[in-house]
């Protein structure tokens, strides 16, 4: 805390920090405050006016959101003043707005349903004609209701703020003014933000869009499966189906607030997709069907056949798995099979940026408030959009300092205040700059800019204060990443602390370097292997023809199940307990929301299951929570860490991870020999397009039919009052039969509102 004052709040007085937002204040001090327009964390609005309070020694009512606590204040939230005040402004906000709470998706936790409930006129004195619009759709997955919009304008400037896009805004002035986008079509990274944040149904979920009502969903807080973030989200479940997904802090306090991304929020129609494995498969011959078989069957048939090949068994872990999954499988190939020959299915490695640690990881609210952020290779505004979003918010909110080392210009180089425009194929050699100035010239004419800009970047970390946050992507070597974290304890200095952030690829790949220390390459497991135990798919399906056996464990039938002799239906994340670690090194818990679908079960279940039909018995008690005190007694930056201590994701565990100075000659050496081997390059100019990977479609983005539209290319259909899905096919090509009509949206559709 800064310097602490005293304010006084309806007779109370109560100790906060000088500058504090009085409104914060009122509400972190159990005294309920009305607004719309107020977002902690977001630049004031003050356009609701339902904040008001009275401040002594002050001439009118006041926004208590504009107000910042000093020494001494006298505070009053509660008189029939403000209360005749707030009433008048609820009854202007009625004016125009629907009374159709029981057919909006938002009846039952629509924000302004809640606030007129307490500081709502019973009587309507408004008897005007309402300002009528029809509903229509911006996106493929964001639909629009502008009459019920109060203008609280939350929308756009997370939009802006937190996203950088500013893809939706308000138009026209007064009271035509309506919330809309430029052409009439969202053409972002389609969060859904701007839905999450909206307090009213005038932003609509167009995956969940009238699938149940709220207060029907049984609401079970876990972790993202897609973003390595480690995002917390709210799966809202009714009768072992999962209809919707929101961020955790609707209902609970989580580290990413209500901030989502596009797959987070809206990709989980996989989870009861219809083509989903519904029982265990048995391929009894090379070349032969899939055929159906019980759980016994499929089990006692891989036993016995896995145990013939004694230790010439590998395994391979997916990095979406839990720890608990991974883990068990690591001990299945050592325990059972007897081998360390496993591996995890990332398409990055990361594990030598972790083993060489100088500086610990940071935390996420630690970039938000970062002095200087030094960003080497990856792209996070596509694959992990919460560190994205935090740079953007360090940047425009916090004023902090950016620098951008990349081959491609991608969209955060507009954020940022130094951008190293480096050859493609070179940012190795950036590493080597960073730690081996002698070699400077050399090093920048390989990457094809001035040495200059490496002393500027040198000049810019060492001249700032507070926490500096070096951030690596995972596209650079294994020896890059060791050099980069090895050496950022030498940036330290008076006044200034360096942290360090891996873009991991998937949400659990930092996790499954934990589990499964001195991994091998996949390519390496599958060629000195007979069989394999695969939970999961592999990057590249092909390298497993010619295995005499495979047992593959997954959600859906794929490139990898093609290789299968054996395939066993896996639970969803929806369908398990566990945990996965982020990319700050934060344990986090997955809840199961629903049982799991068909005949699927967890991945570690599978594993002890074929364990103990081959003799083995790694754990008796079939339990996610004993086989996480089994990591924590195992794997020394879990240690002492149970499920209860896991439960207050707000400020989440971080793994102890070991932080010394370490020696890497031999990385340096490696380093040094590839930049001096390396051929001239060429700089990429063109920016890539949004959701270029955000959006493509994958095994589990494929099941929610919006995908398609987004990743062929987000097609304008030619009828905003119709689904974008009635009008296209799922190759983004029009559909012919029963085309809508063409329609503009505009003053005319209001005589028009239930036709086509």
């Amino acid at each position: 805390m800064s310097e602490p004052i005293k304010v006084t709040i309806n007779g109370k007085e109560i100790e906060t920090e000088k500058g504090a937002v009085l409104i914060d204040v009122c509400r972190d001090n159990e005294t309920s405050i009305p607004s719309f327009c107020y977002y902690k964390d977001l630049e004031v609005q003050a356009s609701c006016r339902m904040c008001l309070v009275r401040i002594d020694k002050m001439p009118k009512l006041q926004t208590s959101c504009t107000i910042k606590c000093t020494d001494g204040m006298v505070v009053t939230t509660e008189s029939p003043e403000i209360e005749k005040a707030q009433r008048s402004m609820g009854e202007f906000l009625l004016a125009n707005h629907p009374l159709d709470c029981p057919v909006c998706d938002r009846g039952g936790e629509c924000e302004l349903q809640e606030v007129i409930f307490d500081w709502g006129d019973v009587e309507e004195r408004f008897k005007e004609p309402k300002n009528r619009q029809p509903e229509k759709y911006l996106s493929p997955i964001v639909a629009n209701d502008p009459q019920r919009c109060i203008l609280c304008k939350r929308c756009t400037r997370v939009c802006s703020e937190w996203m950088g896009e500013d893809a939706i805004e308000a138009g026209n002035r007064g009271a035509n003014t309506v919330i809309g986008t430029y052409g009439g079509w969202l053409n972002c990274s389609q969060c859904g933000n701007c839905i999450e944040v909206c307090p009213t149904g005038t932003l609509l979920d167009g995956v969940y869009r009238h699938a149940t009502r709220p207060w029907e969903l049984d609401q079970t807080i876990t972790t993202d499966v897609y973003s390595s973030d480690g995002m917390q989200l709210s799966i809202g479940s009714r009768g072992g189906e999962v209809h919707r997904i929101v961020a955790r802090d609707r209902y609970v306090n989580g580290l990413n607030g209500e901030f989502l991304d596009v797959k987070a929020r809206f990709a989980h129609e996989f989870i009861n997709h219809a083509d989903r494995i519904k029982t265990p498969m048995i391929r009894y011959s090379k070349g032969g069907k899939l055929i159906p078989a019980t759980w016994d069957d499929a089990i006692k048939f891989t036993a016995e056949k896995l145990s013939a090949f004694g230790n010439s068994v590998g395994v391979i872990a997916s990095p979406r798995l839990t720890n608990e999954s991974i883990f068990t499988l690591g001990d299945f190939a050592k325990a059972v099979i007897g081998t360390e020959n496993y591996a995890i299915a990332d398409k990055h490695d990361m594990s030598a940026f972790l083993a060489n640690l100088s500086v610990p990881l940071c935390t996420h609210n630690e970039i938000r408030h970062a002095g200087t952020i030094v960003l080497i290779g990856g792209e996070p505004d596509e694959e992990q959009t919460y560190t994205a979003k935090q740079i953007r918010q360090a940047v425009r909110n916090g004023g902090a300092k950016f620098i951008v080392i990349n081959d491609t210009p991608i969209r955060l180089t507009t954020r940022a205040s130094r951008f190293v425009h480096v050859n493609v194929g070179s940012i190795d050699a950036f590493a080597l700059a960073a730690v081996d100035p002698k070699f400077d010239n050399d090093i920048a004419a390989k990457m094809g800019i001035d040495p200059g800009e490496i002393d500027a970047v040198r000049k810019t970390i060492f001249e700032s204060q507070g926490d500096v946050i070096i951030m690596v992507g995972a596209e650079l070597s294994s020896d890059a990443q060791a050099i980069i974290a090895a050496g950022a304890s030498s940036l330290n200095g008076e006044g200034r602390r360096v942290l360090l952030h891996p873009l991991a690829p998937y949400n659990n790949s930092v996790g499954a370097i934990d589990m499964l220390p001195g991994a091998k390459t996949v390519n390496e497991v599958t060629k000195n292997s007979k069989a394999l135990l695969i939970a999961g798919s592999v990057q590249d399906a092909s390298i497993l023809a010619g295995k005499e056996f495979v047992v593959v464990q997954e959600l859906f039938e794929a490139e990898t199940t093609e290789h299968a002799d054996v395939v066993l239906p896996a639970a969803s994340f929806a369908e398990v307990d566990g945990t996965f670690t982020n990319n700050a090194g934060q344990v986090q818990r997955v809840r199961k929301s629903i049982e799991p679908v068909h005949r699927a079960k967890p991945d570690w279940m599978i594993a002890l299951l074929i364990a103990r039909a081959m003799g083995a018995e790694i754990d008796s008690e079939f339990s996610a929570s004993t086989v996480f005190r089994s990591i924590a007694e195992s794997i020394p930056a879990y240690e002492g860490m149970r499920y209860p201590m896991l439960k207050d994701e707000s400020t989440p565990v971080q793994a102890k991870y070991s932080v010394a100075e370490r020696g890497v000659a031999g990385n340096i050496e490696t380093v040094r020999k590839a930049v001096e081997n390396m051929q001239p390059g060429e700089k990429y100019y063109q920016m890539p397009q949004v959701g270029h990977k955000l959006h493509r479609v994958t095994t589990m983005t494929s099941k929610t039919p919006q995908f398609h539209l987004l990743a062929n290319g987000n097609p304008k259909p030619e009828n905003l009052l119709v689904s974008p899905l009635e009008q296209f096919e799922l190759d983004g090509t029009t559909r012919q039969k029963e085309k809508a009509e063409a329609a503009v949206i505009g003053i005319g559709d209001r005589s028009n509102v239930g036709g086509r």
